[in-house]
């Protein structure tokens, strides 16, 4: 690999020709740091990849070591659920049945911005009626450490508080020394992922905590109201499609039209693995709570378009007459797609008929 050279005040022919070959030497032999890069060929960078272990799986194709990946879904669909079921399993060392985990047990630090101490009692204990207290508590892996905002915490005056919660998690990581990070749920980092210009610098502080620390994250974040009729795709994610863009991995939760406890988790985007868990594959579960633990129990693979609600004419016919009445109220048809669940293109044959 040839680097422009700097002949600087070199005129000696002999001193140019020396020159080139130290830099060409370096190119060979090793890194050459310019600015923010570093330089290497890519037969140098094959060997030094030799030398990196394969990613493990965390939680089958959907999630591998030192990836920062996002799993998404609606409200109420059991991101949490599923989410604290998989740090249980990493921390254990004993996988879900139906899914692989590859990577020995580990320490799983769980940023829980979503859940009361209580209402997480409640998911992993017994409800005695009569005494109208829990019970039966779940035990948890030692490896398993749960974290929240202090209320009681002082704010710095010289900082935001997006920067110091950043800063508060970067030191948690040092102090507890786990390898892997589940933040339940991403809004909270950063209320605004909307735009490129939000979504950006979010992710390059999860890529960059990733990469200092060697650890593995994943992020759980919403989805606005959709379409039920369509399959989930990477356009369902909540903000900015730039949050996908720059994550490793990406999976959702789908809602099943078949049953209310069903659930169905499809991929969206993967890097170390191809994509399994299609539309024609999606990973059928119910959510069940075996004694004291709440779960996502695996069923079966199946096709999505058999989980997907069916649209009847009056169903349409109350869609177009609903975009017509936010038309008249002023709202550009972007705002109708979000409102009511429907691609802007559908908004705008709708406001046509």
């Amino acid at each position: 690999m040839k680097l422009k050279p700097n002949f600087g005040n070199l005129t000696d022919p002999s001193l140019i020709k020396d020159h080139f070959e130290e830099l060409e030497c370096k190119a060979e032999s090793g890194v050459e740091k310019i600015g923010l890069f570093a330089v290497k060929s890519a037969n140098n960078w094959i060997e030094q990849a030799k030398h990196t272990p394969i990613p493990l799986m965390l939680f089958g194709e959907f999630w591998h070591q030192n990836e920062v990946c996002i799993l998404f879904a609606d409200t109420n669909l059991g991101k949490s659920i599923l989410a604290v079921q998989i740090a249980n399993s990493i921390s254990r060392g004993s996988q879900i049945p139906g899914f692989k985990l590859e990577a020995p047990s580990q320490k799983v630090s769980y940023f829980d911005f979503e859940l009361s101490a209580k209402q997480f009692e409640a998911r992993y204990s017994i409800k005695n009626e009569a005494l109208q207290i829990f019970e039966q508590h779940y035990t948890f892996s030692p490896n398993l450490i749960r974290i929240e905002i202090d209320p009681e915490a002082e704010m710095p005056n010289e900082q935001t508080f997006e920067d110091y919660l950043f800063e508060s998690l970067e030191q948690s990581i040092i102090h507890s020394g786990a390898k892997v990070l589940i933040i339940d749920n991403i809004t909270y980092l950063k209320t605004a992922t909307e735009t490129a210009k939000d979504a950006l610098p979010l992710m390059k502080q999860l890529i960059a905590l990733k990469n200092k620390y060697k650890i593995s994250i994943l992020a759980l974040a919403h989805t606005p109201k959709r379409d039920l009729s369509k399959p989930i795709t990477r356009n369902d994610l909540q903000g900015s499609k730039m949050l996908i863009n720059f994550v490793d991995s990406c999976f959702a939760i789908g809602e099943s039209h078949i049953d209310k406890n069903l659930r169905y988790l499809k991929q969206i985007k993967a890097r170390n693995t191809e994509i399994v868990y299609d539309t024609e594959n999606v990973a059928v579960c119910q959510i069940q709570k075996q004694c004291n633990f709440l779960q996502f129990e695996f069923i079966d693979f199946g096709a999505e378009r058999k989980h997907l609600r069916e649209i009847t004419e009056k169903d349409r016919s109350t869609l177009i007459e609903k975009a017509k009445e936010l038309s008249q109220q002023g709202k550009t048809q972007r705002d109708i797609a979000s409102e009511l669940g429907l691609s802007v293109g559908a908004v705008n044959k709708y406001l046509k008929k």
